[in-house]
């Protein structure tokens, strides 16, 4: 809650991408490269085609599903919960709240074994997002239960979605 407070007062709404994101996306993609690596092994073009594949997925995916899953929260709170809401204040809402899915893909890339782990940690991205919903959003007590839950499923399945349609265009390309 104080960390929603102190991004409220931020000025500079967008700063939100320099910042945070495009760094946390950086990070997952090397996280994924090298896991690729000490996985698949060091052992040729192949394994190097993989990891760089796989860092590429992930990359695509993560920076496609925040700007789907900003877009959809953004149309949902206008559109159908008629929030006045501006576009900085979502993007700023969705890039923070996807701080546990940045971590648990940067873990699971270097340590697989804890995807049971990592599915269960996930679900918490819905109590940051209904801190930020009353802290940075300002949503009322009737809005607020829908708006989290909408704005949940949309950051948790947004990347997995672009990952998917990335990963099924590279087996069919290929």
């Amino acid at each position: 809650a104080p960390a929603w407070e102190e991004i409220r007062l931020e000025e500079d709404k967008r700063k939100v991408f320099s910042a945070f994101v495009y760094p946390m996306i950086g990070l997952c993609g090397l996280s994924v490269f090298l896991g690729s690596l000490f996985s698949r092994g060091w052992g040729g073009p192949e394994s190097f085609r993989y990891a760089m594949t796989q860092c590429c997925a992930i990359a695509v995916a993560l920076f496609g599903g925040y700007f789907m899953a900003a877009n959809l929260i953004h149309h949902y709170a206008s559109r159908m919960l008629n929030l006045a809401v501006e576009k900085n204040q979502i993007l700023q809402l969705a890039g923070y709240s996807m701080v546990v899915i940045f971590c648990l893909r940067i873990i699971l890339a270097l340590m697989p074994d804890f995807q049971i782990i990592a599915l269960l940690l996930q679900f918490y991205t819905v109590y940051i997002v209904w801190e930020g919903s009353e802290r940075l959003m300002q949503i009322g007590e009737e809005s607020r239960l829908k708006f989290t839950l909408v704005s949940s499923v949309a950051l948790l399945f947004s990347p997995v979605i672009i990952e998917w349609i990335f990963d099924k265009l590279t087996y069919l390309l290929n």
